[in-house]
């Protein structure tokens, strides 16, 4: 549980970290949706690579990235035999019995695990791996603004969102330290049937939703130390400011999803 790197953030001096952080959130909308696009091996091809230049720029390691996609193998290993043993198509590779494997499956299997990659990595990119959770909420804050004429609390909206993802972490360790404290106690998490193991979350479920209300208490009564009273006559520090490098990248984006629509079209491989 400890390979979980969401809403860590890793500081360096990257062009993403200089970004704007109204621009990074555009761009990871922006970079889901192209996910959203592709639909040829050209296509995903390319976005592949767009991913891994993100990486290279962010200027963050890879074994981090990599850490970070653990968690989801299940489910893309999941995703990939639902694609492999249920899609249909013209080309048979392998049958037996009520089992049959086609290209198109194996093709659907490989595009699903790309783009739940992409969906993944572009949010951490552009997001959490480089945003800190402050000026995450001021640029969700400022994206959202409008909606304060019809009385939408977009303040505090933002600092939920960002406070969810911040304790995300804490979460995870405080997880990893009650599974080492009840194995100390002689209680077993491998063992035994589907049942017994439910069972056993019981003894880390209670301590952690305990831990999780004392924590945000202590939050609360921290925030209004403070003096926290919303988004009512703030102020910041740092007024954000849109530059010509926030334009341009999100120009490249949508440059990028406008190249993806044209090589579905002209893809001369395999098409969705």
């Amino acid at each position: 549980m400890m390979n979980i790197s969401l809403g860590q953030y890793f500081p360096a001096n990257s062009p993403i970290h200089r970004l704007d952080p109204r621009t990074k959130v555009i761009c990871g909308i922006l970079y889901i949706v192209c996910a959203f696009l592709c639909r040829g091996t050209v296509a995903f091809s390319a976005l592949l690579l767009s991913a891994l230049f993100l990486v290279l720029i962010s200027r963050i390691p890879l074994r981090i990235v990599l850490r970070g996609m653990r968690p989801i193998l299940f489910i893309m290993l999941f995703t990939m035999v639902i694609n492999v043993f249920f899609t249909t198509g013209e080309t048979l590779l392998w049958e037996w019995k009520f089992l049959h494997i086609y290209k198109e499956g194996i093709f659907n299997a490989a595009f699903m695990a790309i783009r739940i990659i992409i969906l993944i990595l572009g949010t951490s990119i552009f997001m959490t791996y480089t945003t800190t959770p402050i000026a995450l909420t001021d640029g969700i804050e400022l994206l959202l603004s409008p909606l304060k004429k019809i009385r939408v609390p977009v303040h505090e909206f933002a600092m939920m969102m960002t406070i969810t993802l911040r304790f995300i972490p804490t979460l995870v360790e405080e997880t990893e330290k009650i599974i080492r404290a009840q194995k100390a106690r002689g209680t077993d998490f491998e063992s035994g049937g589907l049942l017994k193991r439910a069972k056993a979350m019981i003894p880390i479920l209670v301590p952690l939703f305990v831990s999780s209300f004392r924590r945000a208490d202590e939050l609360a009564t921290s925030m209004e130390c403070r003096c926290y009273h919303g988004g009512d006559g703030r102020t910041r520090m740092r007024v954000l400011h849109l530059r010509f490098s926030d334009f341009f990248t999100v120009f490249l984006i949508v440059l990028l999803g406008a190249g993806l629509v044209v090589c579905n079209y002209f893809d001369p491989g395999y098409v969705m």
